[in-house]
């Protein structure tokens, strides 16, 4: 597959990037040029997620997740689950790609079974738009954040759900659960990020907890979204006051570095590299970056999209699962 024009090889890096010009773009990490340009004329793109055999990209939309199947040249799309009647927010999936999640403004987080073709998708509803959605390690407990500002970790085994409501009122934007699957993190309206110890959850019979254990104003503005390192060393958080903040994750979250760029304009979303040496993130001036961790210092830019970059997806290492 990797001789093919456009297609990408089992062993190459994948990169992706979407956003409100209605594109999905695939680049080459190393030269900063677009290998391919995937059209999404519908709508926006709210958020794109690879799968973790690195065949599909998946793309979250208005009523749709479209699924391009990234070992050919075609340029269309191969699946396509609808039945949401609003955006989808979030997309994810099980890590042997049995099943894939997602959750979308109409309150709802649906499980879709992947093995099957019919879209009768088993769901929980938490009566608010669904902002984020995050599976724990453990690969049976979703965690979900609402506009509403409460976080449901629902059990998909006894399709039990416990509630927390970490700051009343404010909408919690974004989750994050880290690869040990010891903290979880959440960001907010008001730029606050929450941090819980989780406990359990790692055999059948033990039930996950979650306990507070640090809370902090990580941006002046709206917090867009945390992401964990791979080494679980670092957490970063992206905001609409124009910077991406890199917190120690071993050291009681302080701040370790502030990614600012000239330009001025939202940070959307980011990425590590499987390495946690180097961040990519994705800006309102329609132009994604990497970023050098340990310096703050920009390594490239990817200059292509008419808009702004809302939603990135990076994979540079396969995951045996």
């Amino acid at each position: 597959m990797s001789g093919e024009a456009g297609a990408i090889g089992s062993d190459q890096i994948i990169f992706a990037t979407g956003g409100y010009d209605h594109t999905i773009k695939l680049w080459q990490t190393h030269t900063g040029n677009c290998q391919k340009t995937l059209q999404h004329a519908e709508s926006q793109v709210n958020m794109l997620e690879i799968t973790p055999d690195r065949r599909y990209l998946a793309a979250a939309s208005y009523q749709h997740i479209r699924m391009f199947d990234l070992t050919t040249t075609n340029q269309n799309h191969d699946f396509n689950y609808e039945g949401v009647p609003k955006n989808v927010t979030a997309v994810g999936f099980e890590k042997n790609t049995k099943w894939m999640y997602s959750g979308g403004e109409d309150g709802k987080v649906r499980i879709w079974d992947l093995r099957e073709t019919t879209n009768n998708p088993h769901h929980y509803e938490v009566f608010a738009p669904v902002t984020c959605v995050q599976l724990h390690p453990n690969q049976s407990e979703v965690f979900i954040g609402d506009q509403n500002g409460t976080i449901h970790m629902w059990d998909m085994k006894t399709d039990n759900a416990d509630q927390y409501i970490p700051d009343l009122d404010n909408m919690i934007i974004d989750l994050a659960i880290n690869p040990d699957g010891t903290h979880l993190a959440a960001v907010n309206s008001k730029g606050r990020c929450f941090i819980w110890s989780i406990s359990g959850g790692c055999k059948s019979e033990e039930r996950t907890t979650i306990l507070p254990k640090n809370k902090f104003e990580a941006h002046p503005r709206q917090a867009l979204k945390c992401k964990f390192s791979p080494d679980s060393n670092y957490l970063v958080t992206t905001s609409s006051d124009q910077t991406a903040k890199i917190w120690d994750a071993k050291n009681n979250f302080k701040l370790i570095k502030e990614l600012k760029h000239n330009n001025k304009r939202w940070v959307w979303d980011a990425a590590f590299s499987s390495d946690s040496q180097y961040l990519f993130t994705g800006s309102s001036d329609n132009i994604a970056r990497l970023w050098n961790v340990k310096d703050g210092t920009i390594e490239r830019e990817y200059v292509g999209h008419q808009k702004a970059i809302t939603t990135i997806a990076f994979r540079d290492v396969f995951v045996p699962a």
